[in-house]
């Protein structure tokens, strides 16, 4: 059987395509996958997602499709969404959602209606463009009233969290993160939207492959419902989920379906079904932890060569620095590690002077090196070129040097799914 990588067809059907995906191979086999939202999903998902399950159309749910030959289709959806189940020990699971935005709009659309008040982490604090920024749609149909951090340690204040929802009153408390290194106190939060009547969303995109492997608490138990990605730490597709108790899963799957979109991606829904199969090992626990583990060494490491941490540490995958005091601004940073071989993204960090597009932070995380078995010296090693890198952004020879030096090393780590 032809690989993906060295499909004939692929090659003869499409050349520039053929040489633009090799080209991509070698990117992420020859450099240091440092975004905390990217990761490497196993050789099995992306045979699942590369099958002919794309040729099958399944508007509607298992056993309530509106096309005829689900046969095959309700049997993999089911697999899905009972793995997910477990997994996570939720009430009801929904596996049809395209990612993790419009999973959210589904949690919208099933309990608001345009003007209503919503709440959560505000973006310039780590919290995600559809928890009501204004750029979103979240923020242009629902009146967003965001909460922040605290400006000393740039951690959620709950306090100002309570006194807003009192003040406000609003109809969907979100607790969620896209930049935020710090665990959420999910009892915290259920108290909060029990006090004012709201409903509590939990959105665990980033997260959720470290709950289900043990390496941080899980909001099923507080959450009315639950939302995610099935990439990330999760390791599968690029899909969403929603989770949900069962007095709203009428809601959440008329949301879904037909409320935002037709037919679900089913090669997609059968990568979930394989990743939701791996997440049950305990390969994929260890590696959750080790992913926490090696988020805080590097962490540590970094901190001792005098960057400043937002919180000043990690709790889960992700990093946040500040590059102001390296004398350099983090998008000049980030593109300066990305030719070198580390791949971050530029970030804003809490109350950042500077704009967005041009922000002061960095932000890196540990998934996809860990998948690929990295550990403690490796994190230690990282730290040292982020260093030598940032020390002097403009010095293409260090960074071509490095870049030499970081492909050597991968080479010791093959990257899971990739053949060459």
């Amino acid at each position: 059987m032809a690989t993906l990588e060295r499909d004939p067809a692929l090659a003869a059907a499409d050349p520039e395509i053929a040489r633009l995906i090799h080209e991509e191979i070698i990117r992420e086999r020859d450099t240091i996958r440092l975004i905390p939202s990217e990761n490497y999903a196993s050789r099995a998902v992306l045979e699942a997602c590369g099958s002919v399950l794309s040729n099958k159309y399944s508007e509607g749910y298992p056993r309530k499709r509106y096309y005829e030959g689900q046969e095959v289709i309700d049997q993999v959806e089911e697999l899905a969404r009972q793995r997910v189940q477990a997994l996570f020990g939720a009430e009801h699971v929904n596996v049809q959602p395209y990612s993790g935005s419009p999973a959210n709009l589904a949690v919208y659309l099933a309990f608001c209606k345009p003007g209503d008040t919503i709440m959560g982490l505000g973006l310039p604090s780590g919290g995600h463009l559809t928890h009501g920024h204004a750029v979103s749609i979240s923020g242009m149909f629902f009146k967003s009233v965001p909460y922040g951090v605290r400006r000393e340690d740039q951690r959620i204040d709950m306090d100002e969290v309570r006194a807003l929802a009192r003040e406000h009153r609003p109809r969907l408390l979100w607790a969620g993160t896209t930049a935020y290194p710090r665990q959420l106190d999910w009892a915290a939060f259920r108290s909060i939207a029990d006090e004012v009547g709201a409903i509590l969303a939990a959105d665990i995109a980033h997260i959720s492959g470290l709950v289900v492997g043990g390496a941080h608490p899980s909001p099923v138990p507080f959450a009315d419902v639950v939302s995610s990605t099935t990439h990330k730490t999760f390791r599968g597709p690029r899909g969403g989920m929603i989770l949900c108790k069962k007095e709203h899963a009428s809601a959440i799957d008329r949301a879904v379906f037909p409320g935002l979109q037709g037919g679900p991606h089913n090669q997609a829904t059968a990568g979930i079904a394989v990743a939701a199969r791996e997440a049950s090992t305990d390969a994929f626990k260890q590696y959750a932890h080790q992913v926490v583990s090696n988020a805080k060494v590097l962490a540590d490491a970094l901190s001792a060569r005098g960057f400043r941490l937002v919180t000043g540490g990690t709790d889960n995958h992700l990093i946040l620095f500040d590059v102001t005091d390296k004398g350099t601004t983090g998008k000049l940073a980030a593109q300066a590690m990305a030719r070198a071989g580390l791949v971050g993204n530029y970030n804003s960090i809490p109350f950042d002077p500077r704009k967005p597009f041009d922000p002061s932070g960095v932000r890196i995380g540990t998934p996809a090196i860990t998948s690929r078995g990295m550990g403690h010296a490796e994190m230690h090693r990282i730290a040292a070129w982020i260093d030598e890198v940032v020390a002097a952004p403009g010095d293409e020879a260090r960074g071509a040097r490095i870049a030499a030096e970081i492909a050597e090393l991968c080479k010791g780590f093959p990257a899971p799914g990739i053949l060459l």
